[in-house]
């Protein structure tokens, strides 16, 4: 018997049945891709960290280059000594603590009964002790985030940022080199006291020939952004504070 095509109930059944085909060749795909997303973001991260540190493919004075996912794994176990996550006093060994995920500790943090796991990652490089905290904030439009290499006094060796969906050519500047390479040797410590290290506007400083100041210039009609900056900073650098003091006793 021939199938009645013009018929509502014809078009609604096949609508239906390619629903359900087209849902599960695509939830079958998602989870086949899964694995490989979860690469990709490992990867990811241990690639920042190690930029961060200095360990990179830069050769040009402008480059941000990452070192290869090829090679980033065995990069990585080779510059990171140790990684360790911070809770309140306590501090505890863990190789995974660089897949803890920043974002939803903040949020478990707002419940003031639970103490927030901090991820460090202690390396070496060419002889000196290197310690790489993550960062996280608000710019402009949406989320930013980081890294931030320091040494034992907590003066900056490196940085990485980068942005979700900050403007071309204003505040997506904060993952240039020009602007992260600006941090590098300012301080988070003033006569063993915290102090952030802000983005100024108006601190004519490009070079950063004045590491004692605690500032970086502002990029240029990105206020909000910067802000975001100096606010990520101050609110996720100031919680290692002890640890480093700690060091220094």
């Amino acid at each position: 018997m021939a199938i009645n095509t013009d018929k509502n109930s014809y078009t609604i059944i096949f609508a239906i049945a390619m629903v359900v085909i087209v849902g599960s060749l695509l939830a079958g795909f998602a989870s086949g891709l899964k694995p490989l997303i979860k690469a990709n973001e490992r990867y990811e991260k241990q690639q920042n960290i190690l930029y961060a540190m200095g360990v990179n493919g830069n050769e040009g004075a402008n480059d941000v280059v990452f070192i290869g996912t090829d090679k980033v794994e065995d990069e990585f176990a080779k510059y990171i000594t140790k990684q360790i996550v911070i809770e309140g006093d306590k501090q505890t060994e863990d190789d995974q603590a660089y897949l803890i995920d920043i974002k939803k500790e903040a949020n478990k943090a707002k419940d003031e009964t639970y103490t927030r796991k901090l991820p460090l990652f202690i390396g070496e490089k060419d002889g000196k002790t290197i310690y790489v905290m993550p960062v996280r904030g608000k710019g402009l439009w949406d989320a930013i985030w980081g890294f931030v290499a320091v040494d034992e006094s907590m003066t900056v060796q490196g940085v990485y940022f980068d942005h979700k969906g900050e403007t071309p050519g204003l505040g997506a500047e904060i993952k240039q080199r020009f602007f992260m390479d600006d941090f590098v040797g300012e301080s988070f410590l003033n006569d063993g006291s915290f102090g952030s290290i802000k983005v100024a506007k108006g601190n004519n400083d490009p070079k950063n020939e004045d590491t004692t100041d605690q500032e970086v210039d502002a990029l240029a009609g990105a206020t909000i952004t910067g802000d975001g900056v100096s606010a990520m900073l101050k609110k996720d650098i100031r919680m290692y504070v002890s640890y480093f003091k700690s060091l220094n006793k």
